[in-house]
């Protein structure tokens, strides 16, 4: 069974919205698939596959853990796949005690005999239990947009999931999780903190952790979707994470491509149908497919990839932005000449780019003048 978290560093970089047409596109291509909503708090997955509010959820599950899990596993209309609903009524279900966090693990786990492919939508954010359960696999997706906010909390995430993993592998007594301690008590927490900088004293300190730790990172090895871009240009701003993740966490991250904001998902979501149903043809739909396909072509158990893999992976999603912006250009030229979209609407979606772009621009000033504020007081990472 593929586990496959799906996680980003803040809302509204359309997660869920992703998760759900994935889940679709595994189960058209005739996988076994069940999604699970674990935005716990802030469920909403059925809304994007026209379900109504669900009775059962997690939620309900989480507050009698010896009750049959199975109870909560919905059917839906689309052969192969199943969904798990979240719950937002019962209060408390974002932040999961240890026993819970471990039944529920214990029963996701159980699904594999009859589960091809297991999607975790995960909440924004990270909270302790997202990073768990993101790192049940060493090949998550992490979404952003290109928005500047969305990319620094894309790899913000990404930093507190090494973080956590490293707390994970060096156990309570080890001389690695005392350095780890002493860190903190320093007042130099995992934020200002560069993996490359502490390994060597872990290493001299610790061998034996070290080993395991190396062991662990080589196998992890998270996946990046582009949503929400607007131009190819767009795409480039996953090279500034890549870096990041390079320089700072010594982790190498593969991306998985780019996703173009579309306004046909606003229409299928008021329809309650997945977008890949409503229009498959869409630039959008068929971005999700060719990440599917991408997936469903990875041997899972060979998750070590070498820089050319890695750079490869980087490219192609550059050579895709270009080529799905000629498609969606065309696709618009279209609608205009079969009077199927007026000048009226395309007007109207001028309007509400040029909000979104001055949007941008207001995160990158106020980002602009905190880094002058930290220069002026002479602040050094």
């Amino acid at each position: 069974m593929r586990i496959i978290p799906v996680a980003s560093g803040k809302g509204g970089v359309g997660k869920s919205l992703f998760a759900a047409n994935l889940g679709v596109a595994f189960a058209q291509a005739g996988q076994r698939v069940v999604l699970a909503d674990l935005d716990l708090g802030a469920s909403n997955l059925h809304l994007v596959l026209g379900h109504q509010s669900p009775r059962n959820g997690i939620g309900a599950w989480l507050n009698d853990t010896k009750s049959d899990f199975n109870d909560v596993i919905t059917d839906t209309d689309i052969r192969g796949l199943h969904f798990i609903p979240g719950d937002t009524e019962i209060p408390g279900t974002a932040n999961l005690k240890a026993y819970q966090l471990k039944a529920l693990v214990k029963r996701l786990m159980s699904l594999k005999d009859e589960t091809d492919i297991l999607i975790l939508d995960l909440g924004a954010g990270t909270h302790q239990s997202i990073l768990d359960f993101f790192l049940l696999s060493g090949r998550g997706i992490v979404v952003s947009a290109p928005a500047v906010t969305a990319v620094l909390n894309a790899y913000v995430f990404l930093k507190n999931a090494v973080f956590r993993l490293m707390y994970t592998v060096f156990g309570k007594g080890t001389k690695a999780r005392a350095y780890l301690e002493q860190v903190r008590k320093d007042g130099s927490g995992p934020q200002r903190l560069y993996i490359p900088r502490m390994l060597p004293d872990i290493k001299s300190k610790d061998p034996a952790s070290y080993e395991k730790f190396m062991a662990h990172m080589s196998r992890f090895h998270p996946r990046l979707i582009m949503n929400m871009i607007e131009d190819p240009k767009d795409a480039d701003v996953a090279m500034k994470i890549r870096r990041s993740c390079e320089e700072y966490l010594d982790l190498k991250i593969e991306h998985l491509g780019v996703v173009y904001r579309d306004g046909v998902q606003d229409t299928a979501l008021s329809s309650r149908l997945p977008v890949v149903l409503y229009k498959p043809q869409s630039v959008l739909s068929q971005a999700i497919y060719r990440i599917a396909d991408k997936i469903l072509a990875s041997d899972e158990e060979e998750t070590v990839l070498d820089d050319r893999e890695i750079e490869d992976s980087f490219q192609e999603a550059g050579v895709e932005a270009e080529v799905d912006f000629e498609n969606k250009m065309d696709y618009v030229e279209d609608l205009l000449h079969s009077g199927a979209l007026s000048q009226g609407d395309l007007i109207e979606t001028v309007k509400s780019q040029q909000l979104e772009i001055a949007k941008i621009r207001k995160e990158n000033n106020f980002l602009k003048l905190k880094l002058s504020q930290a220069a002026a007081l002479g602040y050094k990472p």
